[in-house]
This record gives C-alpha cells, structure tokens and sequence, in this order.
C-alpha cells in the first residue's frame, strides 16, 4: 500500500517521543532528522523535505509546544498539519464552464494511464449527472481508439472517434458535438510518447489553442516517484497545467510523488487513481491522506465509498429486517456484493482508525469472497430464507455443489449465527443499527475467510 514504509518510519520516531516526559529543542531537531530521512527514503524531493521539517521543528520548538501536557502529540499534530499544506490544504475542484461543454484535456507519457483514467474521471462524472463525452485523440498509438471505446462502453459514456485524422481537426469537431448532442463534459484523450520531446509538445499546444480547455489534467504514474514529479514540471512549464491524477496510488509506491507534486510545481493534485476498476478514482484530499500517512485512518472516505454502493431502499429493508429479525443469506449475500463494489478490502479496513499496524502482516485473500458466494449458491431458496433446516445430509448436498468441504458450509453457517446475535443485541439495545453495510467475518476465530 502506498505510504507504507513512511508511516512506519514516522510512527518510530514519534514513538521515541512519546516516552519523554517533556521535550528539549534537541529532542525535536533529532526527531526532524528522522523524519527528513523518512521523507527522503519515500522520494520525497530533497528540498520539500528539508523545507518541511525546517518549518515544523520551528513551530514546535515554540513555549506552547514545549509546555503542552502532552507535547510529543502537540508534534504529531504540527506535522499533520503541515503534511496537509504540503499536498495543497483543500482539495481542489474540477473546473465548469459557464457556457457548456467544460473542456478537459488529458495529457501525459505513455503507460501512465492516462486512457483508463480519462474513462475513470468520466464516469465519476457521469454519476454526478454530468453527461461526458470522451474523445479519442491518440491516433498514434496501436489499438488507443480501441482501449477507449472498451473503457468508455464499460463506463457507459459515448466515445467520439474520426480514426487516424488530425488530433486538433477531432478535438474542435468533438466539442462541436458536445454542444450539438447536450454533453456538458468533453475529455480529450490526447496522444503520450515514451518520454517528453518537441513534436508530442507542439501538438498539445496545438490543440490547447484550438479548443481552450477549461482545465489541463496531467496523468503521471505515482511509482515512478520523483520522475512524476519533473515529468510534471516539464508539462506545466510547457501546457500550464491546471492539476495532476496520480496513478497506482494503491501499489507498493513510496509516495514521494503525492507529497511532491504541489511544492514543486505549485499545482494540486486533484485525483488518485487506487485501483484498476473503473470506480477506483478518488478526490485527493490533502487532509485525510495526512491522517493515512500518519496511520489515523480515512473515515471520512470510508463513509463516501459506502453511500456511493449503497442504495437507500435495500439499506432500508435491510434495517427492517434486522428490526424483525428476518435476515437471511439471501442478504448476506447482498451484503458481500455490496462490500466488493467498494473496492479493495485492506484497503477499505486500512482507512479505519488503527487498523493500519493491524492489517500489515495480514494476508486478506479476497477469493474467500467468490467461495463463500458459491456456498450461499449452492443452497436452495427454502435454505436460504431458512438456515435452520440446513442438516447433515443437506450440508453435504451444498458442500458437494459448489466443490467445497461440509467444515467451510459449517464455518458460514457459524458466521451466520454470529452476525444474527450481533443483530438481536443491537436491537435490544435499542439502536437503530441497519443503515449501512455489515463488515462481517473480519478478526476472530473461525470466520469464513479464513485470513
């Protein structure tokens, strides 16, 4: 996961703080080495790092710091705070135009996906009532044309295509399109080379000047660390870029990029790409990625990925069912559906408070989802709505069906009963638990994912 290795570096040398009772200047400028050293090992760029623990050992070794109860959290908070300045304080908006279609253009090096986030950016539009339309502007690039027209029908967004033509001749007929067929949002998937040179340049400006996009978006792959970054610089002093997605954000990247881009080139970053399904691209927002690489989780995004899978009126059943004590595997499997569409699922328990320590020699084999699907299959609907007429020989019937063991049907079946007396408490308590979705089978023993 990304920002792995800093948040174990930061959280060792917080914790050496953490035993002090109170903290001398020394003790604060040998806590700012390590940090810097931990910012440097993540490709952080040398002068951010030092400028940045410049400014937070200044403000910590203030008398309010120093007298504080509790100083080595005082530090922590500094440095939060200013890893949030670092990355741009408030997340930054997606430009509109006050005439539609707002024009966005995507640029970068080839491999960076920038294809795949041109669909990825589409449809977040689209699920927010836009009504997009990509644009293939690669004409250079074997099968460009093709990848986009897959991404874009699995995105359920219209693709405007004219072969192997003049980039800036598609780029002004598409938005004559737009305006034509009501598209509010054109994204224009421009052409990338292997690395930056004169002609790949002369054609982006060619095409800026044609249609004058509202906003530049530069795509640049976040493992590739402070390369991203002076790829980034190169762009913006060439195009002026209006914001940078960082891709693979959810790979084994030390995160240097992330907290780079913006000290740098004095662009945000806008989007993060954290997976390779199509709804794997996020809002960057400077402050809860703060409180990740500091390991205090992401609540806030955790709740948005939630109510963006949920639907409201299977939310409220599932509450009446919980209520009247009728839930079934039928919802059981709702629910793990549910859990999947929001993505990867260390992910997910990575974002809640603590977990992040917990889950790092975790293994989670997320294929324990399709197995358990394929047990809940294999039963009849009666046994499905009715778990409790599941006996031997129809344990053996299900097992035998979907090519499992009758321990992993009787593991499930204890999973159930589990989540069931979870449910009874909740309503005798008197909470009106049911709203949102269940987490079940995580920790403990003999839970049916067997991680």
């Amino acid at each position: 996961m990304a920002f792995e290795g800093l948040s174990e570096k930061l959280s060792a040398a917080f914790k050496r703080l953490k035993n002090k009772g109170k903290l001398s200047e020394s003790d604060v400028k040998e806590a700012m080495r390590e940090v810097r050293l931990a910012l440097l090992e993540a490709d952080v760029n040398y002068k951010v790092a030092k400028d940045f623990t410049a400014t937070v050992a200044e403000r910590a070794v203030g008398e309010k710091v120093m007298e504080s109860l509790t100083p080595a959290q005082m530090v922590i908070k500094l440095v939060n705070e200013e890893l949030t300045n670092l990355m741009g304080g408030e997340a930054a908006k997606l430009a509109h135009a006050n005439r539609p279609p707002c024009i966005i253009m995507m640029c970068g090096l080839q491999g960076s996906g920038k294809t795949t986030h041109s669909a990825k950016l589409a449809k977040m539009l689209k699920g927010q009532g836009h009504r997009p339309l990509l644009v293939a502007c690669d004409v250079y690039r074997p099968a460009a044309i093709t990848q986009l027209q897959v991404v874009g029908s699995n995105a359920g967004v219209p693709v405007f295509e004219r072969g192997t033509a003049d980039p800036v001749h598609i780029a002004k007929e598409a938005v004559a399109h737009a305006k034509d067929h009501g598209n509010d949002y054109v994204i224009l998937d421009t052409a990338g080379r292997l690395h930056i040179d004169e002609q790949l340049m002369a054609e982006l400006k060619n095409i800026r000047e044609a249609v004058s996009p509202q906003e530049i978006l530069l795509v640049v792959d976040a493992m590739t660390g402070q390369d991203a970054v002076n790829v980034a610089q190169s762009f913006n002093e060439t195009l002026s870029i209006d914001g940078v997605i960082l891709t693979k954000l959810d790979g084994d990247t030390r995160g240097g990029a992330a907290l780079s881009v913006r000290a740098v080139t004095g662009k945000p970053v806008k989007f993060a790409g954290t997976g390779e399904k199509l709804d794997d691209l996020e809002v960057f927002h400077p402050a809860r990625m703060a409180s990740r690489i500091l390991g205090m989780g992401d609540v806030m995004s955790l709740i948005e990925k939630a109510q963006q899978q949920i639907d409201e009126k299977e939310a409220e059943e599932l509450a009446r069912k919980m209520q009247q004590d009728t839930f079934d595997f039928n919802d059981m499997l709702d629910q793990f559906r549910q859990i999947q569409k929001m993505g990867d699922i260390k992910s997910l328990l990575g974002m809640i408070p603590g977990m992040g320590k917990q889950l790092k020699d975790v293994d989670i084999d997320e294929r324990q989802f399709a197995r358990i699907e394929a047990i809940i299959l294999s039963m009849t609907e009666k046994e499905r709505r009715k778990p409790d007429i599941i006996n031997p020989s129809r344990k053996r019937r299900i097992a035998a069906g979907c090519g499992m063991r009758v321990e992993d049907v009787n593991r499930l079946l204890k999973q159930y009963d589990t989540m069931k007396q979870l449910m009874k408490r909740m309503k005798n308590m008197g909470k009106k638990g049911g709203r949102g979705m269940m987490m079940p089978g995580f920790g403990g023993k003999g839970n049916p994912f067997g991680f």
